[in-house]
């Protein structure tokens, strides 16, 4: 079989009550493969709301945790198959493995003890967990592999300029914490004179409040698409973000950020990137001092030598070629290639 001609399977999960973050990922990675001239199916664990990301590709939506023979008897039929889900069990997994000749698990957290097949987990700090070394199971680890939206894969170089002007805000697309609004007053009490390039997801529900708030140094962007979003890092000079995958297209295109954690599940990603020294973290968006935090940390990344520093780090650490990696390692499979990490030896392909 040539490799154009392999079939390829997504499964994943998403909607207004869990996000959408799983649905983009695996959407960055059908991107990818398209370059390869291969067209994957997607089967969304979700509800029709989530349509308007998937009207580009091919599609089905049906819970396949639930529907397992239905789900089995298409994968049946794959050669790769690429599950990235936090809701699927154990027993969902042996069962795929011993279906399909590639099967594939994107991991954010060590969640499971995989069967055979490709774990991959692309986050700043994947190389934490002691992921058991196993007879049949390739692991594939770290930044390297960060799975990007293909308006991030080739970007232009980010002008850092001597002097802030301008400041992003960004907490997702549906912001369930209500976080935002918050932010915009604080910023318009204490820096009301930089430019505030804030965000508004599809799903927020707080529209209202939010644009109760904006002056005229604000600029409010709705449900920006991926071309949008690069378009605003490039012309903001620093970012307040959450700790999800915005984070890794804010490191790409190199904007100095100051995080606030969300939810608890960011957490993790929050302290890698201040490890790495491109973040600063300010604390969890309901700690009592939030907005102290905030205003400490802005002190700490506004001189011009500290925001260049920190974003040649963002840029060193996610060069847009993950998705690309990975595809190629899924298509051709090399043998001989290894990379040696601290805790493990992990199969990669040449750049």
């Amino acid at each position: 079989m040539r490799k154009e001609d392999s079939k390829v399977l997504i499964l994943t999960e998403g909607g207004k009550d869990i996000g959408l973050g799983h649905i983009t990922r695996c959407i960055s990675l059908c991107q990818a493969l398209g370059e390869r001239n291969i067209i994957p199916e997607l089967i969304i664990n979700g509800k029709g709301e989530v349509s308007d990301l998937l009207k580009n590709w091919k599609f089905r939506i049906f819970d396949w945790i639930k529907l397992k023979d239905k789900a089995f008897k298409i994968i049946a039929e794959s050669d790769i198959v690429i599950c990235d889900s936090f809701l699927a069990d154990i027993s969902f997994y042996e069962s795929l493995s011993n279906l399909v000749k590639t099967p594939v698990y994107i991991d954010d957290n060590k969640r499971l003890d995989y069967p055979r097949g490709t774990v991959v987990n692309v986050s700043i700090y994947s190389e934490e967990f002691d992921y058991p070394e196993k007879e049949g199971i390739t692991y594939l680890l770290g930044t390297k592999y960060t799975i990007l939206r293909k308006e991030f894969w080739n970007i232009p170089e980010k002008k850092i300029k001597s002097d802030v002007e301008s400041i992003m805000v960004t907490f997702g697309g549906d912001d369930r914490e209500n976080i935002t609004p918050g932010i915009m007053k604080f910023l318009k009490e204490k820096y009301g004179e930089y430019t505030k390039n804030i965000v508004v997801g599809r799903g927020f529900g707080c529209k209202r409040t939010i644009e109760g708030l904006k002056d005229e140094k604000t600029n409010l962007i709705y449900d920006p698409g991926a071309e949008e979003m690069k378009k605003v890092m490039l012309e903001s000079d620093i970012a307040v973000s959450a700790g999800g995958q915005t984070l890794y297209e804010l490191a790409r295109i190199g904007v100095p950020v100051v995080g606030v954690a969300a939810a608890e599940n960011q957490l993790k990603n929050l302290y890698g990137w201040k490890r790495a020294g491109f973040l600063e973290y300010a604390g969890k968006h309901n700690d009592k001092d939030i907005f102290e935090n905030i205003s400490h940390a802005f002190g700490n990344i506004l001189p011009y030598l500290e925001r260049l520093k920190r974003s040649k780090i963002g840029r060193d650490t996610i060069d847009g070629k993950g998705a690309a990696r990975l595809c190629r390692f899924l298509l051709e499979k090399p043998e001989d290639k290894w990379e040696f990490t601290k805790r493990r030896r992990v199969k990669i392909e040449n750049n």
